[in-house]
């Protein structure tokens, strides 16, 4: 996936971050974040509840400032893939897929173009007239990632994707996610409580701790692909994840 090993995507040196309390006092979210991503990987972020996952998410993204550190973010297209997919119940499936185009001024045949091919992509083409409410969740969600994926993306962020799915409809979307980060040769940032997932699919894992959010190790996934997750090294992988979030939480 990475064209050149030395290139990175994102850099956070002690990025630290707060919110203001009912006083209007700064209260710390972030303190001394600090981690690189390289080009092409996919990361995984993971923790207790209460670590600053999601806030950290708004800060790379810019929609949140931080207070100090520096980030280097050496993308030029983000995207983001929401929890609770984040689809506008008024529009169908493919006015969804193309609302990012929209956006950018794109003219109506072109972007519903690019949409359709987008919802092809995940398996969605046959439902580009239906609405959200007519779909299942793992549809919705295939919608909010063919919306990323129309604009061509070189980091994609994704917060907590799998969370709202049952297992069948999971490993399906897994799989398909797989698939389009192997053929784009994008950068991957998941935040992600599901530990075997996160070994399943990740070069690395970054785990937070809480009050405030910080970095409590990285650790580096250093299974072949496609991953074995019957395999004894991948059940130590996985246990050696859940000692350290218990340590932290």
């Amino acid at each position: 996936m990475q064209n050149d090993p030395l290139a990175v995507t994102l850099v956070l040196s002690r990025v630290s971050a707060s919110f203001a309390d009912e006083e209007a006092r700064d209260a710390p979210a972030l303190k001394d974040i600090s981690f690189s991503v390289p080009a092409g990987a996919f990361v995984s972020i993971t923790g207790p509840s209460g670590a600053g996952k999601s806030t950290l998410m708004r800060v790379i993204l810019g929609l949140m400032p931080h207070t100090s550190g520096t980030i280097v973010r050496n993308f030029s297209r983000e995207a983001m893939v929401f929890q609770n997919y984040a689809l506008f119940p008024w529009l169908t499936a493919l006015e969804n897929a193309a609302f990012g185009l929209r956006m950018q001024g794109m003219s109506r045949q072109e972007r519903e173009r690019i949409a359709r091919e987008k919802l092809k992509e995940v398996g969605l083409e046959h439902l580009k007239h239906h609405y959200p409410n007519a779909l299942s969740g793992g549809q919705r969600q295939r919608v909010g990632l063919a919306r990323a994926l129309a604009v061509s993306p070189d980091l994609l962020i994704m917060d907590e994707p799998f969370s709202n799915l049952d297992t069948i409809t999971s490993e399906a979307l897994k799989a398909d996610l797989l698939r389009i980060w192997r053929d784009y040769g994008m950068t991957i940032l998941m935040v992600n409580h599901l530990i075997p997932d996160a070994i399943e699919l990740s070069d690395q894992v970054i785990v937070m701790g809480a009050h405030p959010g910080h970095v409590e190790k990285i650790i580096p996934v250093d299974l072949p692909r496609p991953r074995d997750v019957r395999s004894t090294q991948f059940f130590k992988h996985v246990d050696k994840l859940i000692e350290i979030i218990r340590s932290v939480s």
